[in-house]
């Protein structure tokens, strides 16, 4: 789930740098070097948050488990 998560906000920011720098009338070079460059940390900062939304997904999981866990053994 990270790298999807990654993956997806860097693809998105790097096309959106490329409309902007488009619509902005730069040189072809200069647009997709930043387009790069924004894609490069938007991808550090897409891992971070798919891994911090995969640990809260495992730990919202494993409480649900554990609580469906409990109720069956009350109900036995």
């Amino acid at each position: 789930m990270p790298s999807r998560m990654a993956a997806v906000c860097a693809l998105t920011v790097f096309a959106f740098c490329l409309i902007v720098g488009m619509r902005a009338h730069n040189t072809f070079s200069t647009t997709v070097t930043r387009a790069l460059v924004a894609m490069g940390g938007t991808f550090v900062v897409g891992l971070a948050l798919g891994w911090v939304a995969q640990r809260m997904l495992d730990e919202n999981v494993k409480a649900e488990e554990r609580r469906l866990n409990d109720q069956s053994e009350k109900g036995s």
